[in-house]
């Protein structure tokens, strides 16, 4: 193999699955569930913000005699900043996990056992919103058909959403290439 990749000139490890639900099912007990709260706690603070912005905007409008509810025509972009800002920090920050998903000891890591970052968490929404818009939220059925009860975006950019550290009685792998736990 090493002759292989030598002769070839490509230079990388291929790095083993670190959550294995044979030897650690720990990781993954109720994790579904605890997943769907965690979306509802994250929607309510996704929420709240918009909701203010909204108020405001409506205000401007009935001040400026109409004229300012143009400013509505913002809110889908807005709301996309919003909800890219909070995942990305969030999501992407070094718990790897939103606050909600901090409130029920979840926490997304990648396939191989490393944290999450930003750019990776925003992609991770927005695969969640467009797959469960597109293909209805039937799709979030996914997770009870594989044993690291993942859903079909965690599979397209690898991603598994595991107990954290402290609920699961373990601590996810560390060293090089990992990050911090």
């Amino acid at each position: 193999m090493a002759e292989q990749r030598d002769r070839i000139g490509v230079g990388y490890d291929v790095r083993p699955h670190a959550f294995d639900p044979d030897t650690n099912p720990e990781l993954f007990d109720g994790v579904p569930a605890r997943r769907v709260l965690a979306f509802i706690i994250d929607l309510v603070i996704l929420a709240i913000p918009l909701i203010l912005v909204w108020i405001f905007f409506f205000a401007i409008g009935i001040v400026t005699l109409g004229l300012g509810f143009a400013l509505f025509g913002l809110m889908p972009v807005i709301a996309l900043i919003w909800a890219a800002f909070y995942y990305g920090t969030t999501l992407g920050g070094p718990r790897s996990a939103t606050i909600g998903m901090r409130a029920l000891a979840i926490e997304m890591r990648t396939w191989y056992g490393g944290p999450s970052y930003f750019v990776l968490a925003v992609v991770h929404a927005g695969l969640f919103w467009v797959t469960t818009s597109v293909l209805t939220p039937l799709v979030l059925l996914v997770c009870f058909f594989n044993t690291r009860k993942r859903l079909l975006h965690d599979f397209l950019i690898g991603t598994v959403v595991v107990n954290s550290g402290p609920r699961a009685g373990i601590h996810p792998p560390s060293g090089p290439g990992f990050g911090p736990v």
